[in-house]
């Protein structure tokens, strides 16, 4: 009997967790709503029903109670996974996350482990008002002590979940909310996943190196195949790892096009465009032909549903970024 099925990435998000809880009983799920429920985003549907009100436990609404409960029961044992019900919401817990759950590995000497994972849908392109479609990750990525991973399909998705959990560090993961119920891809569970903290060619190209992650894959993949169609061949790299960032494919690739746009939802200044133009510029110097081109979102803190977008990296955004990159 085969075990291929189509799924969202909702869909390989909930059915992550589900192996996870049933492969290990230390593992709970916390966070407001994730319970009766199913999370607003019903990533944790049904779980709370099948493995009780004990290993799903529907919190008050107090992030920084949630995080901090969370530090407690992995320092007794236990593999709690957090949900963060909305990007913009993760700041009260913003001190126990960077103050606690980041340090308490290194301050022991690694004599405490901390395996927790923090989910945090992320992005924009909902429609959704104020602090629901931030995308903080270059605060948590510039904070020693911490992973963080941005999955961007449905079968990424279900192994990713399952391996951060497994990870004996804390996890920041981060899920792109406007792909939550959007694409089906095919899922083989007896396949053998990607190690967790790598990148991956997810197109292959010769002219651009594109570099995406979360969101902004899929905006890639379409920018892409618009290239094509005027003759141009971009090579699309899905990052998946933002700390520690999977350095080897980037510059693999960079040596070969010579040329690179990166692109994320959250605004240019200081985000995660800024560190890998650092990076590939240090490594890549003799073999760029071109500066390293960021598109990203504007330096205003994320607008009104009505005009989103207009601020959000999109395909048009993208491909003057490569047009500008092959005029140099």
């Amino acid at each position: 009997m085969s075990s291929l099925q189509r799924i969202t990435l909702a869909k390989g998000l909930n059915m992550g967790l589900r192996k996870a809880m049933e492969d290990d009983p230390k593992v709970l799920i916390m966070g407001e709503d994730v319970g009766k429920l199913g999370g607003v985003f019903r990533i944790t549907d049904g779980l709370q029903k099948d493995f009780g009100e004990d290993r799903v436990i529907d919190s008050p609404l107090a992030e920084s109670g949630i995080v901090g409960t969370a530090v407690g029961m992995a320092l007794r044992g236990y593999r709690p996974v957090v949900e963060i019900q909305f990007d913009g919401f993760v700041y009260p817990a913003y001190d126990q996350i960077v103050c606690q759950v980041a340090k308490m590995t290194f301050r022991s000497q690694g004599k405490s482990k901390m395996p927790m994972v923090i989910r945090i849908p992320f992005g924009g392109g909902i429609g959704a008002v104020e602090h629901h479609s931030e995308s903080p990750e270059a605060q948590f990525a510039h904070t020693p002590g911490l992973k963080v991973v941005a999955c961007s399909n449905p079968v990424d998705g279900y192994w990713m979940i399952q391996q951060a959990i497994a990870c004996d560090d804390p996890v920041i993961f981060l899920e792109p909310k406007r792909q939550y119920h959007a694409d089906k891809l095919e899922l083989d569970e007896s396949a053998t996943p990607a190690p967790l903290f790598t990148a991956r060619t997810v197109r292959a190209g010769s002219d651009v190196t594109v570099l995406a992650y979360g969101p902004t894959v899929k905006t890639a993949l379409k920018a892409a195949e618009a290239a094509a169609n005027e003759g141009k061949s971009l090579e699309v790299i899905d990052l998946r790892t933002l700390s520690p960032l999977d350095m080897a494919p980037l510059l693999e690739s960079v040596r070969r096009t010579g040329r690179v746009v990166v692109t994320h939802e959250a605004h240019v200044n200081l985000g995660m465009g800024a560190e890998l133009s650092a990076r590939i510029t240090e490594e890549c110097f003799y073999s760029l032909e071109a500066p390293v081109l960021r598109v990203g979102g504007f330096d205003t803190p994320y607008p009104p549903s009505r005009i989103e977008e207009e601020w959000l990296p999109d395909l048009d955004r993208v491909l003057d970024a490569v047009d500008r990159s092959l005029e140099f």
